[in-house]
């Protein structure tokens, strides 16, 4: 049987011609292609209008070449169920609220999937109406960092005349994600109505965030940045530190240590590198902590650090989920599920995740948990995200409720964030 007759191409036939008939789909790529056609690597097909009408415009990418055609829908939708049939592998459709993707295994079985939400109400990312969905040829794509800033040529993101060096455009995509999500959970938080924003990047690395962060805060929203980087490995701190001051980014410190020995009272580690010059305040208040891929339990340590600090906004990146598996107790229900070891890791990461966003609930924000980078790009792209709200104090007690509910459930007796924030209530 044809792969292009199964149900899930057909739903995949309807939420393609629902999107284009909102004014909703973005794009469209096939690819893994495994067919004769030679040369033929991958197909990206968007909207635009000719003569005022919607059209579908694909391009085939070739190794050495690229062709552009134009269909109606309809021919469109057909010429998609061709190219599966000839050796398509994976389908990615991106809407403004949702991406889909149809991967065909190797026994020529489609699944379809809904990978993330796009919605602000989902995780944070601005939404968009049909005025916005880059439906018209030539639009330049709204980046939240522009190309030629010093910083990103200083990080070898871009050469010398200000382009994308291709082995970066992966990061640079990261980049621009990163800063849209930060841009909207500052707007939820009306941190822009402040003058100065302040910002703790715990596990800064090579700085690329974080020196994305201080630009936005300066360039587009025109405040004073208070950006601190927080590295335990020396040579990039000093690295960073010669690129802020080379670029001479006012109020931008990078320190040696990790969120244990980060003192906010300081705005430095326990051992700080150096002073600098460039940061005038030590003042120990946060807008927005950001931990991204803290391993294990230190991504406790680090939403434990915000929920201390009483940050606006949170942004965590979790990854290395070790804690949580090893006491995970397989309820008889779910026993034929989690006998697989991945199945028992996925929940165990699931678990380990919905219980840090609950707690975070419990202590006063509004949390949602999300991927932020599509796959194609990161395999590491979960993010919980916290933005300060009242919370009473009965809705409070009622998330506690459903905490120990889990941990009851699978058998879990030790969870590092709640006990973290034991000992400060304590």
């Amino acid at each position: 049987m044809p792969v292009s007759s199964s149900d899930s191409v057909h739903q995949l036939h309807h939420i393609i011609s629902n999107g284009f008939a909102a004014g909703q789909l973005e794009k469209i790529s096939l690819s893994k292609y495994k067919g004769s056609e030679a040369g033929l690597e991958k197909i990206q097909i968007r909207t635009v209008y000719l003569k005022d009408q919607p059209m579908l415009s694909m391009v085939y990418r070739y190794q050495t070449r690229d062709i552009t055609k134009n269909y109606t829908l309809s021919d469109a939708l057909a010429e998609i169920t061709r190219q599966l049939d000839a050796g398509f592998k994976q389908v990615n459709v991106k809407t403004t609220s949702t991406e889909y993707q149809l991967m065909i295994s190797k026994k020529g079985k489609p699944l379809l999937t809904q990978q993330a939400s796009l919605q602000l109400g989902q995780n944070g990312m601005q939404p968009k109406n049909s005025s916005q969905t880059g439906a018209l040829h030539n639009r330049a794509k709204q980046r939240y960092v522009e190309q030629s800033r010093p910083f990103l040529q200083q990080l070898g993101v871009t050469d010398q005349q200000g382009q994308i060096i291709p082995a970066m455009s992966r990061k640079w995509k990261q980049i621009n994600k990163f800063v849209e999500i930060f841009a909207n959970a500052v707007g939820q938080a009306q941190l822009e109505q402040h003058e100065s924003i302040s910002v703790v990047d715990f596990g800064s690395g090579k700085g690329y965030l974080t020196f994305a962060v201080h630009d936005f805060i300066v360039q587009q929203l025109h405040k004073t940045a208070e950006v601190t980087g927080v590295e335990l490995r020396d040579e990039l701190v000093q690295f960073c530190n010669r690129v802020a001051n080379t670029i001479d980014a006012q109020g931008m410190t990078f320190y040696q240590g990790d969120v244990r020995s980060f003192n906010p009272e300081s705005g430095s580690s326990e051992a700080p590198l150096r002073p600098d010059a460039r940061r005038e305040s030590s003042s120990s208040k946060v807008d927005v902590m950001i931990a991204l891929h803290a391993c294990d339990i230190a991504t406790d340590y680090a939403l434990h650090t915000g929920i201390r600090l009483n940050a606006s906004v949170i942004m965590c990146a979790p990854c290395c989920h070790k804690e949580i598996r090893p006491q995970l107790k397989m309820p008889g229900l779910l026993q034929p599920m989690l006998q697989y070891g991945v199945h028992l890791g996925q929940q165990a990461e699931m678990l380990t995740d919905s219980m840090r966003a609950l707690l975070l609930e419990a202590n006063g924000y509004e949390t949602k948990v999300f991927e932020f980078v599509a796959l194609e790009h990161t395999s590491k792209n979960k993010m919980i995200l916290a933005v300060k709200k009242q919370q009473s104090a009965k809705k409070q007690a009622a998330i506690l409720e459903k905490v120990q509910e889990l941990k009851q459930f699978y058998g879990i007796e030790k969870q590092s964030l709640e006990e973290l924030l034991a000992e400060k209530n304590g």
